[in-house]
């Protein structure tokens, strides 16, 4: 080591590291599109044989003790998982788009998106943001039985107009029009301090439900204007979008001075907090309950983007929400935004 300058070999380290770590990924990523190709040609050859000799199911079974005998010491070849293989194929097979995307996450997290999603628009939702963000598959689980895909598509924001086209739609990606914080240990009866306090116990579920992608800043965030204080009730960063976001809690419905007072906020953080290559600060108010027709009127001449959900502390899905979601063209353009 003698004659190397101890902070260029440092440098020299993270660069090979992270070479490593990328090969590794890749690597990953290889065996994965592999393991799919096979599950994909296993089902292939299955519905085909099916067609032309008129098989049953009996077929299946035989083949998977057959092959369980023969490679005893690869998993997945089950009858259940045959079946899934089948299954998979007859469902991706004539989707030129999304054939080749199931590719990109594992069997497993494919198997839940397969089996818990309706159509091929609520498919492609996961699949894709489950590659973008990254999810485990219990974190896509949860996602799915929380109803995301809903609630995602029929948020209220503004961020249509104030967002600059590179981030509006991944913002519209980042919030939900509703939260489950079934995970609280609170009563139908509280206060903001109690669920304020309560989310900062379980913080890391709270972040789950807020999709995964945002990194806790504090609570109670101060800022000091002219020697005055003013606390904002969260504060996240999101990874993606790279900007701070403002939370502010409400117990009651949604009056539409909560706009005027997140928009203060807002210009707050963009002036004494945002670091000069950060996207501007998004504020999410969160209130127990809320009049869509109102919160439109507030947020129509807002200038800061800004988004208006409502929480429950059950994991019911409100009847009325799959009817304000967009049209399926509209569902579609978003997705391919992702």
């Amino acid at each position: 080591m003698a004659g190397i300058i101890k902070k260029d070999y440092t440098t020299f380290l993270s660069e090979i590291k992270e070479r490593i770590r990328q090969a590794q990924y890749e690597a990953l990523k290889s065996v994965n599109k592999e393991l799919i190709r096979l599950y994909w040609d296993i089902g292939k050859m299955i519905v085909k044989r099916q067609e032309k000799y008129g098989w049953g199911k009996s077929i299946v079974e035989n083949l998977a003790m057959d092959l369980q005998k023969e490679f005893p010491g690869i998993r997945g070849l089950s009858k259940d998982n045959l079946w899934r293989m089948r299954k998979f194929y007859l469902n991706y097979y004539k989707n030129q788009k999304l054939a080749p995307l199931v590719q990109e996450i594992s069997w497993a997290k494919n198997v839940v998106i397969l089996e818990y999603c309706k159509d091929d628009l609520e498919r492609e939702f996961y699949i894709r943001m489950t590659k973008k963000f990254g999810w485990s598959k219990n974190v896509l689980v949860h996602q799915i039985e929380n109803k995301t895909y809903e609630k995602t598509l029929a948020g209220q924001t503004n961020f249509e107009k104030t967002l600059p086209e590179s981030l509006k739609h991944q913002a519209k990606l980042a919030v939900k029009d509703e939260y489950i914080f079934d995970f609280l240990e609170l009563s139908e009866e509280h206060n903001e301090i109690e669920l304020e306090r309560a989310i900062l116990a379980k913080m890391n579920k709270f972040l789950i439900e807020m999709n995964g992608m945002f990194a806790f800043l504090g609570n109670q965030y101060r800022i000091e204007i002219n020697d005055k204080e003013y606390f904002i009730d969260i504060l996240l960063y999101h990874r993606h979008l790279k900007c701070l976001v403002a939370i502010e809690l409400k117990v009651s419905e949604f009056k539409p001075e909560y706009v005027g007072k997140m928009q203060f906020y807002l210009s707050a953080l963009d002036d004494k907090v945002k670091l000069p290559d950060e996207n501007p600060s998004v504020g999410i108010i969160i209130c127990k309950e809320k009049d869509r027709t109102i919160v439109e009127y507030a947020l129509r001449d807002t200038s800061k983007p800004i988004s208006v959900a409502t929480y429950k502390i059950t994991s019911k899905l409100p009847k009325n929400l799959r009817k304000q979601l967009p049209t399926p063209e509209q569902i579609q353009n978003l997705i391919e935004k992702i």
